[in-house]
Parts: C-alpha cells; structure tokens; sequence
C-alpha cells in the first residue's frame, strides 16, 4: 500500500483498542526504506506545502484598541501575533458581528439604525500602526447589512488609505449574511426586532448585492460570504459563478455553541469539545467548499474559528482541553486544504488565546490555554511544510500529525486527548537514525486553567513580555532501530523534531517560505 498522502487522509485513521500505540512509516515514498531518500523534503507528496499566514487572529472592530492601545501598537500584543507566525507577514481579519454593526461616519448620511460602533481616525491609526509593527496583511470587514453601498465604499476606502493597498489581503462584505433574514440588527423603540434582510434573503441575493457592492469598492480582492451556514457553502459554485471580484471564500467555524438548547449534540461539554467530530469533523465539513474554491481559482479561508459560539462556554473554552482542540483542529483543516484559519478573539469573551486584564495593581496580560497550542502548531508546521501520511493502530484519544519541513527535518506531533490514562508510542521512521528532541505540552488536566508549560516553560499568571518564560526543557529520544517510543501523559501533547539528511536539498515545490503567500 503506497504511504503517499492524499489530503486528509489521516483523518480516516482506524481505532484499535491496544494499549500501546505503534506508527508505522511516516515516509514520502512507498520505496523509502530502501535508503536514505525518506529523509528528502517530501516532495513526492501531492498535497500542497502550509501556506505562509496560515495561522491568524480574527479580531473584532471593538476590541482593537482594548488590545493595541491607541497610542501605538502595545509591545506584548506584538510579540503575541508576532511569535504564531514566525518570520511571516500574519494575517489579521478584523470583524465578526461588528462588521454589521460599525461604520465609518459619511458626510451627510445619518447614522444607519443598525449601527453602534463608531470607526474613528482614532481606530484607523492605532490599526495602521499594528499592522504595520507586524507586517501584516489584513482583511477588512465592510458592513453589507446597512443595504447603502456608500458605507461599504467609505468604509473600504478609509482601511485601504490608513494601511496602505499593499497590506489589505480583501474587503470581506458582510459577516454572516444567512441570519440576515431572522436576526434582529436594530430594535425599535418599542423594543420590537427588525432584521436586516427579508426572511427569503438566500445566496442568490447575497450574491445579487455583493455584485451592487463591488462596483463602488476599491480595486483590491474581495472576500465572502463569511458564513457559518453548511447550506449556503453548498451554494459557492453558484455565488463564485456570479461574483468574479470574490477572490477569497470564507467561512466560520465553531464546533459547539453555547446558545445551543442544552442536551443537543452541540450543546458544549468537554467531552464534545475532544471528540474527533469537533475538530477532524469539522475539516470534513468544509473539505467540498475548499475544492470548489480552488476550482473557481479562489482561496478558502476558514477566518473565524474557535471552540464554542456566543463567546464560549467556562469549562470548556477556557480549559486546556481547548489547547489540544486547536493543535489538533489546524492540522486537520490543513489537511483538507484550507488556505488560511483566523482564530476569533475580543476581550469579552471566554474564548480569547490572550487577553489584557485590568487590576488594582494596573493592566496585566494573561495568556490563556488556546495560545499554547496555538503556538505548538507554529512551532511544529512552518510555512512549507507538507503533511506525510501517519499509518498503525491507535487508541481513541490518541491523534498524530508528521510533517516534512523545508530544511528535511520530520516533525511529528502526538496528542493525548484523555484526561485520564498515559499512552505508550512507539514511532518507526525509516532511515532515521539520530537522535530526535521530544517538546512536551502539559497540564495538571483537560479542565486546567492554568500551571501550562510547553517545553517546560510559561506564561505564567501574567506576562510583561509576551514570551515564554523559564529554561526550555528538552528531551533527546534515541531511535532503536528507526523507532522512537515514549510515553504521553494523559490530557497531553508532544512535539517530535527528527533531524533530516545534512546533505539534503529541499524540493523547490516544499520550500515556500516567502513573507507571505502566494
């Protein structure tokens, strides 16, 4: 059976019920143990390499300027974004609910009824000076909700004059537009919801309106339809057909939601958060949409994702069980092909990786149990690095991801998604005969707030920096006969870095690490 990686097929891992896990393979060639090509970037492999920028923040328009300050971007923010995409240009999505709810003021226009947030000179340049201390590359949400196209088109182009066209990835129109129909966006005086949209509003007229809308935008890509809705994803080929300026296709993803009426399958829980429904189900959800992109010659960015819809759920979003959740979840949408994931924060939320607290004593940043897997993901998938298939039998709780990175080496990742039992791995490599270095993420459990460490180092109960703190803790692990066992403790995970062939030379195809991508 050839080892070559289709996209996604390590999703369909089978489950087996022995104790002790064996991985047997991880190569790029069905020849591979033949010699020592198994160490090569990969480059057989058919899958496309992690795109620079894979990994981003979705902030909403509100919580900017809690976060960056107004009067300069804070350094801790920077070096928060700046570490999960290394050596890259992020990107940065700002929006979300505000989208429809925030407009910059037009010149003779009264106030939409629906909107609440105001887009001050204030915001544009405290967003301009983060994205411009990052290097980022950003996607603007313009508000389609209001129906006026000139608050669309001032809007668009306050963004593009404050950050320069050269950083802007798109013009994102509208956010979440399938609940325009039924969500109330103003309340009259008398309290009664009015929504945005007749109940028939559909695609089709998503579509009709993000054509009007276009004509008045800048001349820069386009995004849409921002949607959480499986059926309106199932309508894309008709909407990329219709809009030719939509470049970027994007969707949101939330595998459980608080609003949820209790005792329904998403409802949140724990135990729903780790089953693999929740993070390589929800890469299968949107494995269709992104070949239809791609089809279309456009991209798929999943641009607001997170654990639990209506800001999270305590207990669940809060927890290190959300840190594994993640690690687990980025590779599975890598490897259905995803363009891009925008991780959705705001200070008031449960969800957010990080956020900045106000004390007696002062402000102070806390760094919560998403960003460390975040940041574990960073560290084991840098721009370039193709998936390798992972074959053998392993237990229910147990998920691995390798990939080859552009210098040769092979890394692999290995999560222990119970809370209760250690699991015994043994790893077989082909060829590989040094010594690897094993990182660990830890927990005292899946319900800890805090004591994280990765590499045995933290954040701490604050941060003044942004950076981990303490000695770095590395374990060398010394192949047997091409295979390394170790043992993952429950409700942990751990990162394994194989050295590569010294006098390898990285593919042309696997080794794209430019700033940003293409």
């Amino acid at each position: 059976m050839s080892l070559a990686l289709v996209a996604g097929a390590a999703l369909r891992a089978q489950l087996s019920d022995a104790d002790e896990l064996v991985i047997a393979a991880v190569t790029s060639s069905p020849h591979a143990a033949r010699g020592p090509a198994v160490v090569h970037v990969g480059h057989e492999l058919e899958a496309k390499p992690i795109p620079p920028g894979f990994l981003g923040l979705s902030i909403e328009y509100t919580a900017l300027l809690p976060y960056a300050g107004a009067n300069g971007p804070n350094p801790v923010l920077v070096q928060l974004i700046r570490q999960l995409d290394p050596g890259q240009s992020p990107v940065l999505r700002f929006g979300g609910d505000t989208t429809d709810w925030s407009w910059v003021p037009v010149p003779g226009m009264a106030k939409p009824r629906g909107v609440h947030y105001v887009i001050t000179p204030q915001w544009l340049d405290a967003a301009a000076a983060l994205v411009h201390a990052l290097g980022a590359h950003v996607i603007f949400g313009v508000n389609l909700e209001a129906d006026r196209p000139a608050v669309a088109a001032t809007e668009a182009g306050a963004f593009v004059d404050a950050v320069g066209r050269s950083s802007v990835d798109a013009l994102e129109v509208g956010n979440e537009p399938e609940a325009y129909g039924f969500r109330a966006w103003y309340h009259t005086p008398a309290g009664t919801p009015v929504p945005g949209r007749r109940p028939s509003y559909s695609i089709r007229s998503y579509a009709r309106e993000f054509s009007r809308f276009a004509r008045m935008l800048p001349s820069v890509p386009l995004a849409g339809p921002a949607t959480g809705s499986g059926g309106w994803m199932a309508g894309l080929p008709g909407l990329l057909s219709a809009a030719p300026r939509l470049r970027l296709v994007t969707v949101h993803r939330y595998p459980l939601n608080r609003c949820a009426a209790p005792h329904t399958e998403h409802h949140p829980s724990l135990a729903r958060l780790m089953a693999p429904a929740s993070s390589r189900g929800l890469a299968r959800s949107v494995a269709q949409a992104v070949s239809t992109a791609h089809a279309h010659g456009a991209e798929l960015r999943v641009d607001e994702l997170n654990s639990v819809a209506c800001r999270g759920q305590p207990g669940v979003s809060d927890t290190f069980g959300s840190a594994l959740w993640v690690l687990d979840t980025l590779f599975s949408l890598a490897g259905v092909g995803v363009d891009g994931v925008n991780i959705h924060t705001l200070p008031a939320s449960v969800y957010h990786p990080f956020v900045l607290e106000r004390t007696a004593a002062g402000f102070r940043w806390v760094v919560d149990p998403l960003y460390y897997g975040m940041l574990m993901f960073a560290q084991a998938a840098p721009p370039g690095s193709r998936l390798l298939s992972v074959s053998g039998s392993t237990r229910p709780n147990v998920r691995i991801w390798a990939v080859r990175v552009p210098d040769g080496q092979t890394r692999v990742v290995l999560i222990n998604a119970g809370g209760r039992r250690g699991r015994s791995v043994k790893l077989t490599i082909p060829a590989a005969q040094a010594p690897a270095m094993l990182t660990r993420l830890e927990a005292p459990s899946l319900t800890a707030t805090g004591n994280i460490t990765l590499a045995g180092q933290s954040f701490g109960d604050a941060t003044q920096t942004g950076m981990l703190a303490g000695t770095p803790h590395l374990t060398a692990v010394s192949p047997d006969d091409h295979t390394y066992a170790l043992r993952l403790a429950p409700a942990s995970a751990a990162l394994l870095t194989i050295p590569g062939d010294p006098g390898a030379t990285p593919s042309r195809r696997a080794s794209g690490t430019s700033a940003h991508r293409p």
